[in-house]
C-alpha cells in the first residue's frame, strides 16, 4: 500500500470532473477539496471537452438520472476515454430499478469505464448474480461477496470495488479487502457518492496504477471516518458529517497507517 499518494494527491491538487448527483453534489465537492483535490461539476454538454481536457479524471454518478444527464454521460465518457482520462462510474441504484441497469449496461458498451464503485446490490446486478437490491441500499444475498466482486470485474473488464462494512477491490484475479469504516457512513446518505469522487481524484494521480488508487481511496475515506467516529460518544450522523469533513483535509499518512486494516487476497 503506497501511503505517499496521500502526500502526492495534496501536492498536485487533480481536478475532479463530476457528473453528480444533486442529491449529493454540495458533499462530493467539499470531500474532494478537502482531501486536497478539486471538484468541478458541470451539466452543461458544450463544456463537455474542455471540462474532460482541464480535469484529469471523470466520475460518472447515476443517483439523480435525467435523460439529458444519460446523454451527456455517453459524451464525456467517451471524450474522457479519447483523452485518456481515468472515468469512475457509480452505478447507484443499479440493481433496483430496471431503467437505470439500462442505462448503465448501455454506458458500459459505448464507455471504456476503469474503476466501478457501488455496494453488493449494484456490484451483483452488474456482475449479472441474483441480489435483492433495495433502492440505493445494498440489500441482501446468499452468494460470496468477494466472487461478486471479482466477477464484476471479470465481466466488465475493469477494477471493482464493492463498497461496504469491508471494502473489496479487485481486478478480477487481486483481491483487496479494506476493514476500516463506521456504520455512521450507512446514517449519512452521500457516502458512497464522496467514496466514488476520492477514487476519481486518486485515479487521476496514479492512472497505471488503478488498484492503487482505488485502495488508497478506500483507506482514506474509511479510516478518516473510522477515527471521527471514535471520538463520538453518539451516533450523530450530521455531525459526523461535518466532522468527517474537517478530518479529511487534517488526516495524515501516519492516522491512516496506524488504523490500517487492509489485506489481500480472499
Amino acid at each position: 500500500m503506497d501511503l505517499s499518494l496521500l502526500a502526492t494527491l495534496r501536492a498536485k491538487n487533480p481536478i475532479v470532473f463530476n457528473i453528480a448527483n444533486f442529491v449529493t453534489v454540495q458533499d462530493v465537492a467539499n470531500s474532494l477539496n478537502s482531501i486536497g483535490a478539486s471538484p468541478i461539476m458541470s451539466a452543461e454538454p458544450q463544456e463537455a471537452e474542455a471540462m474532460v481536457q482541464i480535469a484529469g479524471a471523470v466520475c460518472l454518478n447515476m443517483g439523480t438520472l435525467t435523460t439529458a444527464q444519460v446523454t451527456q454521460m455517453q459524451a464525456v465518457g467517451q471524450l474522457a476515454n479519447l483523452h485518456h482520462k481515468p472515468v469512475i462510474l457509480d452505478p447507484v441504484a443499479v440493481g433496483a430499478i430496471p431503467y437505470r441497469q439500462q442505462v448503465a449496461q448501455d454506458l458500459l458498451q459505448t464507455v471504456k469505464v476503469d474503476i466501478i464503485r457501488g455496494n453488493a446490490g449494484e456490484i451483483a446486478a452488474l456482475a449479472g448474480i441474483d441480489w435483492q437490491a433495495r433502492g440505493i441500499d445494498a440489500g441482501s444475498g446468499q452468494a460470496d461477496l468477494v466472487q461478486i466482486a471479482q466477477a464484476c470485474a471479470v465481466k466488465q473488464r475493469c477494477v471493482v470495488i464493492l463498497s461496504g462494512p469491508t471494502d473489496v477491490i479487485t481486478d478480477g484475479q487481486q483481491v483487496i479487502q479494506v476493514k476500516n469504516g463506521t456504520p455512521l457512513f450507512q446514517l449519512h446518505v452521500g457516502s458512497g457518492d464522496m467514496l466514488s469522487a476520492m477514487v476519481a481524484a486518486f485515479a487521476a494521480i496514479c492512472p497505471d496504477q488503478l488498484l492503487a488508487a482505488a485502495q488508497m481511496a478506500c483507506l482514506t475515506f474509511a479510516g478518516t471516518g473510522e477515527l471521527v467516529a471514535s471520538q463520538m460518544t453518539a451516533n450523530r450522523p450530521a455531525t459526523f458529517a461535518i466532522e468527517l469533513i474537517d478530518k479529511l483535509s487534517l488526516v495524515t499518512a501516519e492516522e491512516l497507517e496506524n488504523v490500517s486494516r487492509v489485506s489481500s487476497g480472499k
